[in-house]
């Protein structure tokens, strides 16, 4: 496969699975989600949908240069984990807005987190800039650990 369609394949990757979860997240947010009692830190809603598209083409831009360096000679566990986050992350959509339960989503994003963190460094050691390129993700994702968190106490 050329570079181009690596390039390609890399950023619709996430792109879509994000797209995927926002088709979840949008059934909620009209009724549910603005009925909930949220901390004052909490974002408005229309940040929500750039920072996610930002992040998922820093997280596939990531995913191209570790496959362009042929994953570091080894692609199982780079792919396993790469993919293992990105299910979370998009599980946490289904847990928190599909089926409306912030301790689930919760627990379910402190395991993201850690997958993210193993994510960074895995890819860091094949290519530092890819593991750079993911130092937002994990910072976006510990923002809304904490307001996940206090959305399930103020609720």
């Amino acid at each position: 496969m050329k570079k181009y369609q690596k390039l390609i394949v890399s950023l619709l990757i996430p792109l879509l699975i994000g797209f995927a979860g926002s088709l979840i997240t949008s059934s909620s947010l009209d009724t549910w989600y603005p009925n909930l009692n949220k901390p004052a830190f909490n974002p408005p809603n229309w940040l929500f949908a750039p920072a996610w598209t930002t992040l998922f083409i820093l997280i596939g831009l990531a995913f191209y240069l570790v496959w362009k360096d042929n994953f570091g000679g080894s692609y199982k566990l780079p792919v396993f984990i790469y993919f293992s986050q990105l299910i979370l992350n998009f599980l946490w959509s289904m847990l928190f807005f599909g089926l409306k339960n912030p301790l689930a989503a919760f627990i379910e994003i402190i395991i993201l987190w850690f997958f993210i963190l193993i994510n960074i460094i895995t890819f860091y050691k094949i290519s530092k800039v890819a593991g750079i390129l993911l130092i937002p993700y994990i910072c976006w994702v510990s923002f809304a650990s904490v307001l996940n968190y206090y959305i399930f106490i103020l609720n």
